[in-house]
């Protein structure tokens, strides 16, 4: 039950998101405005570099790994014999068969490294993509001079004899070396860029995952790497010596207090005086509390025993126990918002009611409805699934946040 129960809570949570906001981008990673929070989820989605172009092969080389990316009408098979490597290696190392069919940028890791790109592959230059460069050497000349004390006015002069640089053949891509990470079972695209603290999109796009963002158990991702921005910050830093005063210039010393100018009058005093004579107002808690929760606004989706109570942080909602194959009726009439799955494609159903309700369904079964149809109270979702422990898992939201679903229930 642990177990299981942990892959439905994350993929339950995860399917929330695709209910954020109707008619702006869905921010997949939850960082839009959750009550009056600031909305920084154009931020996430911008604040990663897109990802490196591969070579004529589909090859994309670093330091310490190397991946290829797949092309249109790609299987395992097609992609090994194009960058050379051994496809039976090739299919246990990503947890698929030869013969599978790849989507059109999916990410393949290499167990071993083939020829690096070249020139002669479509690279730009022969290597693995490099660390980018911070020229030390212009910031800490700029700093010193803008230290100095500017020299006497004279003709600029010019060496008789200035030697041009020599000009680099081939300028070498430069990049930040992506973390990558293989996904264990249990885990969501959306899991998996929290964890990283990027936007699933931006991990997406990366490894070409599919409109569904469809993660498997064994495959390797790229997660995506921020803006090189390094350069630019230590040039601001950089810039920001001009503005330290000068050994010895001191700084402004204040005018000390004078017997002969009297100080302002202290108008802080008499304001507070005043407003402790007229005491304010008793406030009416009326227009400021909750109302409270009504009783018996959900019905129960199946009957049972439950076997695990809500508990914020711990288990978001009840699991209520119910043979394999029970139908599971609606807790109350509202629209289909989201059909997804976690990584065992175990399918998990969210409804969305009025008052900014959210009903989760997970670990269910033949699925009788889809999304975007309006269902009525009691109407069949789905059913018990089958497995070691038979139970539903069933959560009440109120918007982003869990509540305890049992006030909720009659």
């Amino acid at each position: 039950m642990t177990k299981g129960l942990g892959l439905k809570l994350l993929a339950a949570s995860t399917a929330l998101a695709l209910l954020a906001g109707c008619d702006r981008p869905l921010d997949f990673d939850l960082r839009g405005k959750l009550g009056s929070a600031a909305d920084t989820s154009d931020a996430a989605r911008n604040a990663t570099a897109a990802r490196p172009s591969p070579d004529n092969r589909g090859i994309i080389s670093y330091p310490n790994y190397q991946v290829a990316v797949a092309e249109r009408g790609d299987t395992l098979a097609s992609l090994a014999a194009r960058i050379g490597a051994d496809p039976a290696e090739l299919a246990r190392y990503n947890g698929i068969q030869t013969g599978d069919s790849l989507r059109v940028g999916e990410i393949i890791a290499l167990p071993n490294r083939v020829s690096e790109p070249s020139p002669a592959t479509g690279a730009a230059a022969t290597g693995p993509i490099q660390p980018p460069e911070v020229d030390i050497t212009e910031l800490a000349e700029g700093a010193i001079a803008r230290a100095q004390p500017a020299p006497a006015t004279q003709p600029a002069t010019q060496p008789a004899t200035a030697t041009p640089p020599a000009a680099e053949a081939v300028t070498a891509q430069r990049g930040i070396e992506p973390i990558r990470h293989k996904v264990v079972r249990g885990e969501t695209a959306y899991t998996v860029a929290r964890l990283y603290n990027t936007s699933v999109r931006a991990l997406a796009e990366w490894n070409g995952l599919d409109s569904s963002f469809s993660i498997r158990e064994g495959q390797f991702l790229l997660i995506p790497t921020p803006l090189a921005e390094a350069p630019a910050a230590l040039k601001a830093a950089a810039a920001q010596t001009e503005e330290v005063p000068k050994p010895g210039a001191g700084s402004p010393t204040p005018v000390p207090p004078s017997a002969v100018t009297p100080l302002p009058k202290d108008e802080s005093r008499s304001a507070s005086a005043s407003a402790a004579a007229e005491p304010a107002a008793t406030p009416d808690l009326g227009k400021t509390q909750t109302a409270a929760a009504s009783q018996g606004k959900f019905a129960y989706p199946v009957r049972g025993k439950i076997i695990r109570d809500y508990a914020k942080g711990k288990n978001e909602g009840i699991d209520i126990a119910a043979p394999s194959g029970t139908p599971i009726g609606a807790a109350e009439a509202g629209t289909v918002a989201a059909i997804t799955s976690d990584a065992d494609q175990v399918p998990i159903i969210v409804v969305k009611h009025p008052d900014n309700l959210l009903t989760v369904y997970a670990n269910v079964g033949n699925i009788a409805v889809k999304k975007g149809d309006s269902v009525s109270r009691g109407q069949k979702l789905a059913t018990v699934r089958a497995g070691e422990s038979a139970y539903l898992h069933f959560e009440v939201r109120k918007g982003f946040e869990s509540v305890d679903p049992l006030p909720y229930l009659q």
